[in-house]
């Protein structure tokens, strides 16, 4: 449709053209008969204001020329927009300060919201209204250097397009669609009022501020509806909220259309319903849902309606009271009021636009140069001279000043452009050849030029510029929809929503101000799910948006500290969850200890076995001199019971907090005591088989070789090799302590790393070969002379030690943490006591308990007997 526009008008500019090629003179083409305001002056501002609500269309003939367009419905507020420019002009006019010696005029038409009759009135700006000029190239300055307005989104993308063409700034003091800042599309164009995205980005603070996540959205369907929408759900989405549904309002107000839209409203779950629209977009399904009576629904506003005063009446107060929105910023202007007040019809025919207005004031009608006549029907006498301060309509009404302080500000923003434009220093200029804007043959670019750069404050305070975009700075009064004494709506300002906050709070509310329309008086609660707590993560429902979820609980070892995480955290190594799963706590550090009562059990087994060696010792040694003692090699028997001590009191390294000093103890002093233990039994066995050699004459001789010397020497060379194992092994990959997480995940078992498990190996190797050579030899002496036979118990007693360490290699190494270390002293300690009582409990029992058993005779009788 912009294209078909821009081809018109670029045909329309050629038809001059081939007028000036026949006539020497350019003529309009055409003639549109609009409603305007005007004022002549050096420089000419135009403006475009939305003052009738309706246009109607004359019924088409085709015998005839159509009948042009005309506007109904007068709109207050809108010609208050129109007159806000017109004091500004007038007021920088009178300014010796600023534009001095320059006198602005201003051309303002009436586009009646319809975009055929605003594309008349920008033609009608741009070509002017003269019906012929002498300038036979048609060329130089435009009838007006800018365009302040239009107030419509999609009138400004289409006059905009085509004003674009030729560079002429159009600053639009209400047009908010995001789609207007594209430069590439719309080089010319800006606007005193922040466009939609930041407009949406405004109001998605306001739903998350309250936690706002399920809502619903209804936006017209025009150029600011649409965009508006779109921008919302990429916003909804970066806030992690959702939209139910999305509803367009229909252009023709069609009734089925609201029906089913209202239907949508009351079958949704979600409590707040956001709405990107103008009033008259709004108003039929407002009306409706005052019929069908829809309450229980938290109404959010677009700048567009958050202050339209259509709504604000008694019947819509029990549905749309409680109605938050933001809306422009409001701004005060000096000297407005007054100005208002005595505005006076004129009898300048072109001036149409305040005879319409004074027309809908007074019920008046004005007609053959300014002659007032009597309206039918009404007796009330009208002079044109009326008080209009004793009128309260919204055209006096400047305690909320938000478009036409934008208005205001749009006027300012040109004149200060035209200003800064004045001043340049010809040599100096921004322009081809540092050339400087000629003021007699002014160029509309070269006006956009200094616009771009404008930045200057207002009276009340606020400052104008313009981004790279054209946009001005972000800022919004958040506003609240609150019952009147009247019973009627009043809209009060509640918050402020300011992009450029220097202290990096967007969103300022006051709460306690807010009215919420619900019974308990608080803000209304609308989530598709419930927040998950902490300790637990969202997951996503398959096919449904994401804000709907399930609360899954973090695993074991993961945790979530915030509402609504999306993923769980895993601790640290060191660190495991609570049962909460909302912290990690330090890991429970496991190891055998002291205070626990299988570390009790297996330290009082220890001490026992100690005091059992230390018991039999004394027996041995009180009874040195008995035959039992003295046959059975009293010496290697203290050496082995000594060993056995050193077994049982290792056993307490292994219990307790590891630390680097008992982890580097604990399996060398193990290994050597065992190999002390059992190359003494060793030793032991190979003497008994030399003693009972040597009764035999072919073994005379063999004691000579089985000597206390020999005896001794033979026990510390065995154990001195172990020493050198243990050595070599301590200092190239000794054992220190270790955390490991690998056995029990939400503990720290604390152990002794072997460091070198080949090291390991050969100590526990070189164990079970000299266990392996005792049973060995053992075994072989089993069938000599039993009455008091050695080898048969150093038989039994291997067979013991042998099978426990058989066992101890599979359940070490299944056995989880402190549980492998306990495996291990049970180990030591049963072949420690398995050795101690089979090789010396018969003794003792003999000694103790039959001494008369313990002689020479009884010892050899038995020798003899089986001689």
């Amino acid at each position: 449709m912009w294209i078909t526009l821009k081809i018109c008008l670029y045909l329309s500019f050629n038809c001059i053209s081939a007028s000036v090629l026949s006539s020497g003179i350019c003529q309009l083409q055409g003639h549109f008969k609009l409603n305007g305001m005007f004022q002549d002056g050096d420089l000419i501002i135009g403006g475009l204001f939305e003052v009738h609500f309706l246009t109607v269309f004359p019924e088409l003939s085709f015998r005839k020329e159509p009948e042009p367009p005309y506007c109904e419905q007068f709109d207050m507020a809108s010609f208050q927009q129109a007159q806000t420019m017109v004091f500004a002009i007038d007021e920088i006019n009178k300014n010796p300060n600023l534009l001095p010696n320059i006198t602005l005029g201003y051309y303002l038409y009436d586009n009646c919201v319809k975009l055929g009759v605003a594309f008349r009135a920008a033609t009608a700006l741009v070509s002017g209204t003269e019906e012929s000029f002498s300038n036979v190239n048609c060329a130089g300055p435009p009838p007006v250097i800018a365009v302040v307005g239009d107030p419509g989104s999609t009138h400004s993308i289409a006059i905009s397009s085509v004003l674009g063409l030729f560079k002429l700034p159009m600053v639009s003091y209400f047009a908010t669609c995001s789609c207007l800042s594209d430069r590439k599309k719309y080089p010319s164009f800006f606007r005193t009022i922040p466009s939609d995205a930041f407009q949406v980005r405004a109001m998605v603070q306001i739903l998350k501020h309250f936690g706002w996540t399920w809502v619903g959205l209804l936006y017209s369907d025009d150029d600011y509806g649409i965009h508006a929408s779109q921008s919302f759900h990429q916003d909804m989405q970066l806030f992690g909220g959702c939209v139910d549904f999305s509803e367009m309002l229909p252009r023709d107000n069609n009734r089925r259309d609201i029906h089913n839209i209202l239907a949508v409203i009351q079958a949704s779950t979600a409590r707040v319903v956001v709405v990107f629209s103008t009033e008259a977009y709004l108003l039929p399904l407002m009306d409706e849902v005052a019929l069908q009576n829809v309450t229980g629904r938290q109404w959010i506003a677009s700048e567009a309606w958050a202050t339209s005063p259509v709504f604000h009446t008694q019947r819509l107060l029990p549905f749309l009271g409680g109605t938050l929105g933001i809306a422009i910023r409001r701004g005060e202007i000096q000297g407005l009021r007054e100005f208002l007040y005595y505005l006076r019809p004129d009898s300048n025919p072109r001036n149409n636009m305040v005879r319409i207005f004074w027309e809908n004031m007074f019920g008046c009608n004005f007609e053959n140069g300014g002659r007032k006549i009597e309206v039918e029907g009404e007796r009330k006498v009208c002079t044109g001279q009326e008080d209009l301060s004793s009128t309260d309509t919204p055209y006096t009404d400047v305690s909320e000043l938000r478009a036409s302080y934008n208005a205001y500000k749009a006027v300012y923003a040109l004149a200060h452009a035209l200003h800064d434009l004045m001043q340049c220093e010809e040599g100096r200029g921004p322009f081809s050849g540092n050339s400087c804007a000629d003021i007699i043959n002014l160029q509309p670019w070269q006006v956009v030029h200094y616009l771009q750069k404008v930045n200057f404050t207002t009276s009340f305070g606020d400052r104008v510029s313009f981004d790279d975009n054209g946009d001005a700075l972000a800022i919004y009064d958040v506003m609240n929809w609150q019952p009147n004494s009247d019973g009627a709506i009043r809209v009060s300002t509640v918050g402020v929503v300011n992009e450029g906050a220097t202290e990096g709070r967007v969103l300022t509310l006051d709460e306690d101000a807010i009215f919420w329309n619900f019974e308990n008086k608080k803000p209304p609660h609308s989530v598709c799910s419930e927040s998950c707590p902490p300790g637990t993560r969202r997951a996503r429902k398959k096919g449904l948006p994401i804000c709907c979820f399930d609360c899954l609980p973090c695993g074991d070892g993961e945790i979530s500290n915030t509402t609504d995480a999306i993923e769980c955290t895993p601790c640290p190594v060191e660190f495991w969850s609570n049962p909460n799963k909302d912290q990690c706590v330090p890991k429970e550090v496991e190891f055998l200890s002291y205070e626990e009562p299988l570390g009790i059990s297996l330290t009082t087994a220890s001490l026992l076995g100690l005091c059992f060696c230390a018991l039999v010792m004394f027996i041995f040694s009180h009874h040195r001199n008995t035959p039992v003692v003295r046959a059975n090699n009293s010496e290697l028997s203290f050496l082995l019971l000594l060993s056995l001590k050193l077994c049982f009191l290792c056993v307490l390294l292994f219990i307790g907090r590891p630390q680097l000093w008992t982890c580097q103890l604990r399996h060398a002093a193990f290994g050597i005591s065992f190999v002390l233990c059992v190359s003494s039994i060793l030793v032991k066995t190979m003497v008994v088989i030399a003693v009972f050699k040597s009764s035999r004459p072919e073994g005379k001789n063999a004691m000579k070789w089985f000597g206390t010397v020999q005896q001794r020497g033979t026990v510390m060379a065995l154990t001195a090799f172990q020493v050198v194992i243990c050595t070599v092994w301590l200092t190239t990959a000794s054992p220190t302590p270790y955390k490991n997480s690998q056995y029990i995940t939400s503990k720290i078992v604390y152990e002794c790393a072997v460091g070198s498990v080949a090291g390991f190996s050969m100590l526990l190797g070189y164990i079970g070969l000299l266990a392996a050579v005792s049973f060995l030899l053992a075994f072989l002496a089993r069938n000599l002379p039993d009455h008091f036979n050695e080898a048969k118990f150093i038989t039994f007693s291997m067979l013991i030690f042998c099978a426990v360490w058989i066992t101890f290699v599979p359940a070490y190494v299944s056995s989880p943490g402190k549980y492998a270390v306990a495996v291990e002293i049970f180990a030591i300690l049963a072949s420690s006591f398995g050795l101690l009582l089979a090789i010396f409990a018969p003794k003792c029992y003999i000694i103790l308990l039959h001494p008369e058993r313990n002689t020479k005779k009884a010892i050899m009788g038995r020798a003899t007997q089986k001689k």
